[in-house]
């Protein structure tokens, strides 16, 4: 069955590469993204799942592949195929179906929240089988074409690209739910650096950074004030580094 996709080798390199970055990002800056298991099994790999090294990168007889979907449709796409993929009893052809995400902390006005970022904008990693000549199952194909959002997989000659294993690798790691606190998003910034203050009492005033306090999201500054060097505590998101 031919998906009429066009080539997107050089579209899945691109992304895939991110993607093993962003995973890495994942496992050593902090938490790591919630993702939610395929369809079949109704699972969320966030809540319930086991460590990717304790898992097989792929079930037997099937690969990971890469569906391009609208922006900020990456849930709404996957939700709707696990359902799809229950009710169709297609859990033979489909497996896990995952959108990676990452947990941030953003600090503004001294209140810190948790937000949700996607790691691989624009896709969904959905772990399926393909026929012996690499085509898409024509039942598990118009399922998913269906799909309000879904654009097309990644391949060529109308085939998708089965994803490397240091790929699916990346996106698994990012996939887990670390057990660390969130990291703080935007505090960028380090001992030395040079930089202007862009909002508040200090406003246009430039110093060099002295300390940081992640978990309060200040970062303390030397200005010079009246001729002075003085220590101003600056909230992180009020501050742009200076070249």
């Amino acid at each position: 069955m031919s998906t009429n996709s066009t080539d997107r080798t050089e579209d899945a390199a691109d992304a895939m590469d991110s993607g093993v970055q962003a995973g890495d990002e994942a496992q050593t800056g902090g938490d790591a993204g919630e993702s939610h298991g395929g369809g079949g099994q109704g699972a969320h790999a966030g809540e319930s799942a086991a460590p990717a090294s304790k898992e097989p990168l792929c079930k037997p007889g099937m690969n990971w592949y890469v569906l391009r979907v609208a922006s900020n449709k990456e849930e709404y796409v996957r939700d709707a195929l696990e359902r799809k993929v229950k009710i169709e009893g297609l859990d033979n052809f489909v497996s896990r179906i995952l959108v990676p995400t990452i947990k941030e902390r953003r600090m503004k006005g001294g209140v810190a929240k948790v937000h949700k970022r996607n790691l691989y904008p624009g896709y969904v990693f959905v772990e399926m089988s393909c026929e012996d000549d690499g085509a898409i199952p024509e039942d598990v194909w118009f399922m998913v074409k269906e799909t309000t959002g879904v654009g097309d997989f990644i391949g060529s000659d109308g085939k998708p690209t089965p994803m490397p294993d240091h790929e699916i690798e990346g996106m698994l790691a990012a996939s887990q739910e670390a057990e660390e606190t969130p990291s703080l998003s935007g505090l960028n910034f380090k001992k030395g650096d040079h930089v202007k203050i862009t909002a508040g009492s200090f406003e246009n005033f430039e110093g060099d950074v002295d300390s940081l306090d992640e978990k309060r999201g200040m970062v303390t500054v030397i200005v010079e004030i009246f001729g002075r060097s003085t220590p101003v505590d600056v909230e992180y998101w009020q501050l742009e580094r200076e070249a």
